[in-house]
C-alpha cells in the first residue's frame, strides 16, 4: 500500500506540432489536439485524458469490487459524456455510465456505486490536490540565483 504523500514522477515532452507525449518509468502516452485545433490528432487531447482518466480509474474500482464479490467483469464498461464549461475554461461536467451485463442487486447496486465515487482521481478532483506549477527558464530546476534574476 502507498504512504499518503508518496511523491511520483512523469515528464511531458513536446514532440511538435500540438503534440505532447507522457513519460513515466514504465509507458508513453501520446496526446494531441484535433487537426481541426491544429494538431495531427495522434493521440487523445488532454482533456480526453483527463475524462477517461476518471473513467477508467472508475472502471477499475468496480472491476476490483466485482473480483472481491466473485462477480464477473466481462462485459464491465464506463462510458463517459462531458461538457465544456467557462470563465474559466474547463471540464463542466462529467457523466459516467457503468455498464454491467448482468442483474445486481438493490444493496449490491448502492455498494458498488460508493465504490466507484471512491476510485483516486475522482477523489482528487472532489477534495482537489494541491497543484503547483514554477518556470524554469533555463531547462533545469529553479536555483537562488535562477531566482534572484526573476526578482530583478
Amino acid at each position: 500500500m502507498r504512504a499518503e504523500e508518496d511523491e511520483m514522477k512523469l515528464s511531458v515532452a513536446y514532440q511538435g506540432g500540438a503534440r505532447y507525449d507522457i513519460l513515466s518509468d514504465r509507458h508513453r502516452i501520446v496526446t494531441d489536439q484535433p487537426v481541426e485545433d491544429g494538431g495531427a490528432d495522434a493521440g487523445m487531447s488532454p482533456v480526453e485524458l483527463f475524462v477517461g482518466s476518471v473513467a477508467s480509474c472508475v472502471g477499475y474500482f468496480v472491476g476490483q469490487f466485482c473480483a472481491r464479490h466473485d462477480i464477473s467483469r466481462e462485459g464491465l464498461k464506463v462510458d463517459a459524456e462531458w461538457t465544456i464549461a467557462e470563465a474559466p475554461h474547463r471540464v463542466g461536467q462529467i457523466q459516467l455510465a457503468i455498464r454491467l451485463p448482468h442483474r445486481v442487486t438493490p444493496e449490491l447496486r448502492e455498494r458498488l456505486l460508493k465504490v466507484a465515487h471512491g476510485c483516486t482521481v475522482h477523489q482528487s478532483i472532489v477534495v482537489p490536490a494541491a497543484i503547483a506549477i514554477e518556470l524554469n527558464p533555463h531547462g533545469h530546476p529553479a536555483t537562488a540565483s535562477d531566482l534572484a534574476e526573476e526578482k530583478s
